[in-house]
């Protein structure tokens, strides 16, 4: 084994990590979905709860290449919306996969047991531009 400088072993270590799945090196056909859950309750501790109860169930829906289950940042521009309670990011391969993720019971079970908590959801759907 070859002696290696700290910055060489940072630079290669980053190069391997993006090489292995980070958005910067997705795909051209990866699919992003995006939801922001506005709860009915904001400040209930419980609603709080079980809907975090309920994104960590649908997490566990096969075709998500990779989920981030996220709250407002405490970032204070007038640019951000921070009124959410909770943000739903998740990858897939391909369109295909989202349409299957969103066929899958898990995420009926989601919808139907969970929905009455927000009083509205927004969902940003993304792929990439062509080329």
């Amino acid at each position: 084994m070859r002696n290696q400088s700290r910055r060489s072993f940072v630079k290669h270590s980053v190069a391997a990590g993006i090489g292995a799945g980070f958005p910067n090196a997705a795909p051209k056909n990866m699919f992003v979905h995006h939801v922001l859950f506005y709860l009915k309750n904001p400040d209930n501790e419980t609603d709080r709860a079980k809907l975090l109860e309920g994104l960590n169930m649908l997490a566990k829906v096969p075709t998500i290449k990779l989920v981030h289950i996220g709250t407002p940042a405490a970032t204070n521009r007038a640019v951000i919306d921070r009124d959410y309670a909770f943000s739903w990011l998740c990858f897939f391969d391909s369109p295909a996969d989202e349409e299957s993720y969103q066929k899958h019971p898990i995420h009926d079970d989601f919808r139907n047991d969970y929905a009455s908590l927000w009083e509205k959801v927004i969902i940003y759907d993304a792929v990439g531009p062509k080329r």
